[in-house]
């Protein structure tokens, strides 16, 4: 009696394990409604099982099995957890694997004391070690594996897979595990040696990418703290013009006294100073924009200090869905590498940009044109930078693009250059459960060409 109660707590243990282990792995919220509904299932499944042993006898149930458990367990997660067919697949053979060592262990301890009762016993208490072990040290890498590309999971559970295959091949449908053959017996140690090669290559090269896209992240990240660094400056500039206005009554009173004293060459002399503070430090007009009239003041007095021709057309309207500083990173990187562009040019006279803000259709069009001396070289559709550190500013760009809903080009047309050329859909949404709030989605439909030589941004 003792025995068959000892067998039956086996293969209810075995399912419970190979199932915790699964939804673990599936990433499943550890809450009390979670452990009954996991509970509830697994109680389904044993009786289930049960009912098959009663009826179709233990040989039938076997082969039944993938059936009776490991399938219904992939269309639990597929149903209850929301994953893919391939993440929870993967869960299923990965956790079938994991059921082995105990099963090791347990037969390893039946055969050296000769007892079936002990072999169900260390098998027990095998799984108790090892779930505790998984749900340790090993769930969060395993979940993070499979969820981070559909490449990652297929590599991860490959080997799982083919062992589910291979075992089920060999010793459930048919004996050639116990038939002693060579190739039989050599297949899946060849099959694991051959594919953990193939894995450590393929891992590093993804391992690689990702942390490529994750120092690129960083780079971007970088670029908009810079634009919100550089807004506030602009800011600064704006406050200093005020206060600069401000004190006019000042300037004024030592002109009337160097008037009053005859200093005419003095008045002259100051005049031409106060002029050129007042021109550095006051942005000039462009459109109702605050925010774009700093950026554009802010690179006009750049391309003049560069003897680069700019010329703004700018007509929009005070109020655009856009961050500040996303505006300054869009329309910083563009400026800066068409000015960067203009600057290679040896002939003064060429050095010409064309600025184009307006609004058509509740749309933003932004439209840069400039010269240039060189091509760029284009990969993916973006211009690349031979110097290392640079070329981040259009992948900015295009992100910030790309984020409210638009398509960005890189390209060269007809010898000019055109960075930017965007459209900025405006909208107003009542928003849900809140009378009388009114709130702005953007949506940006940019086309941009660079055509510079070497791409600083």
């Amino acid at each position: 009696m003792m025995g068959t109660v000892i067998e039956f707590s086996r293969y209810l243990v075995a399912l419970l394990f190979g199932t915790a282990v699964a939804v673990r792995f599936a990433g499943i919220t550890r809450t009390r409604k979670n452990y009954l509904v996991v509970g509830c299932f697994v109680a389904a499944l044993f009786v289930i099982q049960l009912l098959s042993v009663q009826f179709l006898g233990m040989a039938m149930t076997v082969k039944l099995y993938p059936l009776l458990s490991h399938l219904p367990v992939a269309v639990f997660l597929v149903v209850y957890l929301k994953r893919s067919w391939l993440i929870s697949a993967a869960c299923v053979f990965t956790s079938f694997l994991c059921c082995q060592p105990p099963r090791w262990i347990g037969s390893v301890a039946g055969d050296v004391f000769h007892s079936a009762l002990l072999n169900h016993a260390s098998y027990i208490a095998a799984a108790f070690l090892m779930y505790w072990y998984l749900q340790k040290y090993a769930v969060k890498s395993v979940r993070n594996l499979m969820e981070r590309s559909v490449k990652s999971c297929l590599l991860f559970g490959t080997v799982p897979a083919l062992y589910y295959l291979f075992d089920h091949t060999t010793t459930v449908y048919t004996d050639l595990m116990y038939s002693g053959a060579r190739a039989v017996v050599q297949f899946l140690p060849f099959v694991t040696s051959a594919f953990y090669f193939v894995f450590v290559l393929l891992y590093d090269t993804e391992t690689q990418k990702q942390a490529s896209i994750e120092r690129e992240s960083d780079m971007l990240d970088t670029q908009l703290r810079q634009a919100q660094t550089e807004l506030v400056s602009l800011r600064e500039m704006q406050r200093n013009a005020a206060a600069y206005r401000h004190d006019m009554r000042h300037h004024f009173a030592l002109l009337q006294n160097l008037a009053h004293k005859g200093c005419i060459e003095e008045i002259k002399d100051y005049l031409q100073t106060a002029q050129s503070d007042i021109d550095a430090i006051t942005p000039i007009r462009f459109c109702e924009n605050e925010t774009i009239n700093l950026i554009l003041s802010f690179f006009a007095s750049k391309a003049k200090q560069s003897g680069i021709l700019l010329t703004v057309d700018a007509k929009l309207p005070d109020s655009i869905p856009f961050s500040d500083t996303e505006l300054c990173s869009l329309l910083s990187n563009a400026l800066e590498n068409t000015i960067h562009a203009c600057e290679n040019i040896a002939d003064s006279q060429k050095r010409c940009i064309k600025l184009r803000m307006y609004s058509k259709n509740k749309k933003l069009c932004i439209d840069i044109r400039n010269t240039y001396q060189k091509e760029p070289i284009f990969y993916q559709g973006l211009p690349v930078s031979k110097n290392p550190g640079h070329g981040f500013g259009t992948k900015s760009m295009a992100q910030i693009v790309e984020k409210h809903g638009g398509v960005s080009q890189f390209s060269v047309k007809d010898g000019s250059f055109r960075p930017l050329h965007s459209r900025l859909s405006l909208h107003a949404i009542r928003a849900p459960h809140t009378a009388g709030c009114v709130s702005l989605s953007a949506r940006v439909l940019a086309f941009i060409y660079f055509c510079t030589c070497d791409i600083i941004g």
